[in-house]
């Protein structure tokens, strides 16, 4: 029971590491956002939802610019370790052996594809490929 709880937890270890990219994505997207709306709110400030009356005029815009280049400098950092994580989980998945196993983590945790589109596309049964799945995570080394 003991190891069994062992291969477990070892598991979720190797989910969250692997989900790590998928957090990297979802950082960066969010920084990307930001900016936009920040640039929104620049160009039509009227737009700006915060109930203050805002004027017309803008003539000392270096708090705007000075925000937003600190957000874009945190979006490129987020850009980095996107890519860096991408990187390092990719290259570790192409270090196994078993193509189908690669070929569900790849998809899975790489290209962020729902079970349903990974099911179509390799043209296994949910069943089987979850078995292909927990097989993959026993195989994937993290270190």
């Amino acid at each position: 029971m003991e190891q069994e709880q062992k291969v477990l937890s070892d598991m979720e270890e190797k989910k969250e590491y692997l989900r790590g990219y998928e957090k990297a994505v979802r950082q960066m997207k969010r920084s990307e956002l930001k900016i936009q709306e920040m640039r929104l709110n620049i160009m039509f400030p009227s737009a700006a939802n915060d109930g203050m009356p805002h004027a017309l005029s803008q003539n000392d815009l270096s708090g705007y610019m000075a925000l937003l280049d600190k957000e874009e400098k945190r979006y490129m950092k987020y850009r980095y370790e996107r890519i860096k994580k991408c990187k390092e989980i990719t290259s570790r998945i192409e270090q196994m052996t078993d193509e189908d196993e690669k070929d569900i983590l790849m998809y899975r945790y790489i290209k962020l594809l729902k079970w349903e589109d990974i099911a179509v596309k390799i043209a296994f049964s949910r069943q089987y490929m979850f078995k292909i799945h927990l097989r993959a995570l026993k195989n994937f080394k993290m270190r």
